[in-house]
């Protein structure tokens, strides 16, 4: 067998999901070639061959790939699998992968399986159905799997350690169906939310938006990113990048704390694979404490700043 795991990048540096995109096509088993698509890309596909099990790095350097735009990447995608026999092709569950892979399916007449959780065998997987209430075993009969990987659910394998050839492809570029107008990126000083080790998340609970600002004072002790429930974001306390949620961002940090947040099953998707979960709840049947390893119940307002003072 023969795996194509498409890299996450940012042109600059090769994201941190394809170590796990990776660790999944490791399970399935087979050589595994990672393609690096996007602009002035040297440097990603250096990092990206030092992969521990990549067997061999593609790389396709165009103009026409630097914003990673569905209807330039999928031609490339499906047309370096017709060429090459992958049996698999592999892309983390992220803005980028839920873009371009579903195209990549259509493209090649097959059933995309989205956001596995585990490998079962080379033709079998688990992943989560009923906003994480169920576990749906899915068994592919398609020619060609093409499947997008929940990162939580596979440990990064290693940066470094291995020795992959490096080699340059080229396919279609423009397709001419669309063009990058721009984009606005929110910075910050705090680490990457789907990234972070430690998160702090605030709920409906917090009153409004300014009240975060206690959250960000903890979570600047912590070295955490702050993230928020979808009750908040809708309520506009604070942008919906923050969101954490079946619809927002999916975490599994070492330390997950839940502050002011009921605990919808929505929410609890995007985060009951934490580590360990702390809630902060003035309900103490909120079903937040379903989940949590440790519990607080009171006051928010109270609770943080005196858990703040003791670290």
């Amino acid at each position: 067998m023969a795996i194509l795991v498409i890299a996450e990048h940012n042109n600059g540096a090769l994201g941190a999901a394809t170590l796990n995109t990776v660790a999944a096509a490791q399970k399935i088993g087979g050589d595994i070639a990672v393609l690096v698509a996007g602009q002035n890309v040297g440097g990603v596909a250096e990092a990206a061959a030092k992969i521990a099990g990549v067997a061999k790095v593609l790389v396709a350097d165009n103009a026409a790939y630097a914003h990673q735009l569905p209807e330039n990447v999928a031609p490339l995608i499906a047309a370096l699998v017709k060429d090459g026999g992958f049996s698999h092709v592999l892309a983390a569950a992220t803005t980028n992968g839920k873009n371009f892979l579903p195209r990549v399916a259509a493209l090649l007449d097959v059933d995309q399986i989205s956001e596995i959780i585990e490998v079962v065998s080379a033709d079998t997987f688990k992943r989560p159905i009923y906003a994480g209430n169920a576990i749906a075993t899915v068994q592919s009969s398609a020619a060609v799997k093409v499947i997008t990987v929940r990162g939580t659910g596979f440990d990064a394998v290693a940066a470094e350690g291995g020795s992959a050839a490096v080699e340059a492809v080229s396919g279609p570029a423009d397709a001419g169906k669309s063009a990058f107008v721009g984009e606005e990126l929110a910075k910050s000083d705090r680490p990457e939310l789907t990234a972070a080790k430690i998160v702090v998340s605030g709920g409906r609970g917090m009153g409004n938006g300014d009240n975060f600002s206690i959250l960000y004072s903890l979570a600047d002790k912590l070295g955490a990113a702050v993230g928020a429930s979808r009750a908040a974001v809708d309520a506009g306390f604070v942008p919906n990048d923050m969101q954490v949620g079946q619809t927002g961002k999916i975490v599994a940090p070492q330390l997950y704390v839940a502050v002011g947040i009921s605990g919808a099953i929505q929410h609890l998707a995007g985060m009951k694979d934490s580590k360990v979960i702390v809630a902060i709840n003035k309900d103490e049947e909120a079903p937040i404490f379903q989940v949590a390893d440790y519990g607080l119940v009171g006051d928010l307002f109270e609770l943080i700043p005196e858990l703040e003072k003791a670290i």
